[in-house]
């Protein structure tokens, strides 16, 4: 299991307090430090069966620069809108678990969090 995070984020830090609670096996990945490419991204949102648009941020500063409020929301923009996150990382919605059964969360609440710990073997 892999959590995408932001130290400096309370929603992050909530959630790996209760990964150690409850003794999960994880990694972490720093992803403003270590972005993410396209193509996990990608990965990502079908793991998550989202859209690029679900896990964006879109009241940060470069979302804003970028217009992004204003662009469709349509399959044949979602290119467009993964190499938006993919080159403005702080974009992307966190914290992001990873589990290992393939599945994939956005866990923004202990209840999210312990239902992907409750799918861990």
């Amino acid at each position: 299991m892999e959590i995408w995070l932001n130290p400096a984020c309370s929603k992050c830090r909530s959630a790996v307090r209760l990964l150690d609670e409850e003794g999960a096996d994880y990694t972490v990945r720093r992803y403003l430090e270590d972005p993410p490419s396209a193509a996990e991204l990608r990965e990502v949102l079908g793991r998550l069966g989202l859209e690029p648009w679900d896990i964006t941020r879109t009241q940060e500063a470069a979302a804003k620069e970028l217009g992004l409020a204003d662009w469709p929301r349509e399959a044949d923009r979602r290119d467009r809108w993964i190499e938006a996150l993919a080159a403005h990382p702080k974009l992307i919605q966190r914290p992001i678990i990873t589990a290992d059964d393939g599945s994939a969360a956005v866990a923004r609440d202990a209840e999210t969090v312990r239902d992907v710990l409750s799918r861990q073997p």
